[in-house]
């Protein structure tokens, strides 16, 4: 009877430690190695009533190997743990897991029973060792806890193990992907025709002597003027003379962009943050990162969304759509509009804060009506650009071509005559380009529709040329060389509106 009594307490307590032991899974929820092993050797010092327990995990040649060591009866002994696993070496080499041997007590007199169990199926993994001053130890309820517990901790470091393994594939994927996107806005930079700013009027070198101020400096910048006078190209004219110029200059047209889609456009977002968001993407702010980003028709960006994009301005953190980590960044904005947003500010469509963030420093791109001395020159680089890029051998423009590009007022700007000039070297047969002067007609709303007013404007401009080069007319310094124009042409000219030679 007294037997059987044993028998059901044994029984009793081997199945309140099992219980204990399958609960552990709940104890470890995302913990790391360390954490396994360490409630695996409190568990079992305390359930067996161990002398000794120790454990090691090895995680690879690069990294140190984990070493935790508990006791119940030697309370200093988890601070000796690299002394413990210098001791038990030899036995390891000894003896056979699982298989229970006596060793002399290292740390008191008389002997200790002990038996260990590799953590996996490969000893270079890790092991958990167990040790008592009984006699009886291990006994067999005793070796299937210990079995248990071992089994556990493997299944739950096989899963750290796979979580920090997809971890290392996710950082990569994402640091793939970013190098990625990266090298396509650099590809981007370093294939696009940028050229150059052409053009010597006073107006321009007005613009321009406030990009040399602005360009050094980390100041937001909104550049305002109409469609096609080149914004754009005075963004990234201040983006080469920063001190961001090795880092991505990462362009946005607000308006090429649906109103819905701006937000994750600018900041990004993560993977199902949306219908169609199939997977991350990441924002314009977090590529232009030590760089410049440049927004071009800013006023069309929502005004739900304009208190985001001053946030990002004023603390230099974001967060992706779908995401609440918070993201750094350190950006040069450069913002372009051709409406007017004091207005917009007055109507209540754009924030005042923002504004007055945006507008920091403000540079005005001229018309190309107010640039009528740069017209000559315009075209003839754009006749250039245009037949190197069609493969065509044209190499003049007339004089009175110049003199009717000159007269035309423009109202697409820069723009305008670029793509007038490709149209007419796509019509061009010979050497010299054919403009057709009969559609550089004023638009019925045009300020100077008449012809007296072209004449004015043509005398005007004659005059500031003349004025410009001190009254020369002849000789590559001279007027006509300047107005594109022969002497005799010029001085026709002059005598039918009445322009005295000085």
């Amino acid at each position: 009877m007294d037997e059987t009594a044993v028998e059901i307490r044994r029984l009793r307590d081997c199945i309140s430690g099992l219980m204990s032991l399958f609960a552990l899974p709940s104890l470890w929820d995302s913990r790391d190695p360390m954490a396994v092993l360490r409630t695996v050797l409190e568990i079992l010092a305390r359930m067996l009533d161990l002398d000794l327990a120790y454990a090691r995990l090895d995680e690879g040649a690069v990294l140190p190997a984990l070493e935790l060591a508990r006791s119940e009866h030697l309370p200093d002994i988890a601070r000796r743990a690299d002394e413990v696993g210098a001791v038990i070496e030899p036995w390891l080499l000894a003896q056979h897991p699982g298989v229970p041997y006596a060793v002399p007590n290292p740390f008191q007199q008389g002997e200790l029973r002990v038996t260990h169990l590799w953590l996996g199926v490969r000893k270079e993994f890790g092991l958990v060792l167990a040790a008592s001053r009984r006699p009886e130890f291990p006994s067999s309820t005793e070796t299937l806890l210990l079995r248990v517990a071992v089994n556990q901790a493997v299944v739950e470091l096989q899963r750290a193990q796979l979580a920090t393994t997809r971890q290392r594939a996710e950082a990569a994927e994402r640091l793939n992907d970013e190098i990625k996107a990266h090298n396509a806005y650099l590809r981007q930079e370093t294939e696009e025709p940028w050229g150059e700013i052409v053009g010597r009027s006073k107006s321009l070198a007005q613009a321009l002597t406030l990009v040399a101020r602005v360009a050094p400096t980390n100041a937001c910048v909104l550049v305002q003027g109409e469609t096609g006078t080149g914004k754009e190209l005075i963004a990234h004219a201040i983006h080469r003379l920063s001190r961001r110029r090795q880092y991505p200059f990462v362009r946005l047209n607000c308006a090429a962009i649906p109103t819905g889609l701006i937000e994750a456009e600018l900041f990004g977002h993560e993977k199902g943050a949306f219908t169609g968001a199939v997977s991350k993407r990441i924002g314009r702010f977090e590529l232009a990162d030590k760089g410049t980003i440049f927004l071009d028709e800013v006023g069309e960006i929502p005004l739900e969304l304009q208190a985001k994009l001053l946030r990002v301005l004023q603390e230099h953190e974001f967060e992706r759509l779908g995401s609440t980590h918070t993201q750094k960044t350190d950006v040069r904005l450069i913002a372009a509009s051709n409406r007017d947003l004091a207005q917009m500010v007055a109507a209540r469509t754009f924030r005042d804060d923002l504004y007055y963030r945006l507008k920091v420093f403000p540079i005005e791109t001229p018309p190309l009506r107010h640039r009528v001395d740069d017209i000559p020159v315009l075209a003839k680089h754009f006749l250039q650009v245009h037949a190197r890029a069609n493969n065509r051998s044209i190499t003049t423009i007339a004089p009175e071509s110049l003199a009717a590009l000159s007269r035309y007022s423009w109202p697409g700007n820069v723009r305008e005559l670029s793509n007038f000039i490709e149209r007419c070297v796509i019509l061009t047969q010979g050497a010299t380009l054919e403009v057709p002067v009969g559609e550089l007609k004023p638009r019925p709303d045009a300020e100077d529709a008449s012809d007296e007013s072209l004449e004015r404007m043509e005398r005007q401009h004659i005059l500031r040329a003349l004025e410009e080069c001190n009254g020369v007319i002849a000789g590559p310094a001279g007027a006509a060389a300047r107005l594109g124009m022969k002497r005799t042409s010029l001085q026709y000219r002059m005598q039918k509106l009445g322009i005295a030679r000085r």
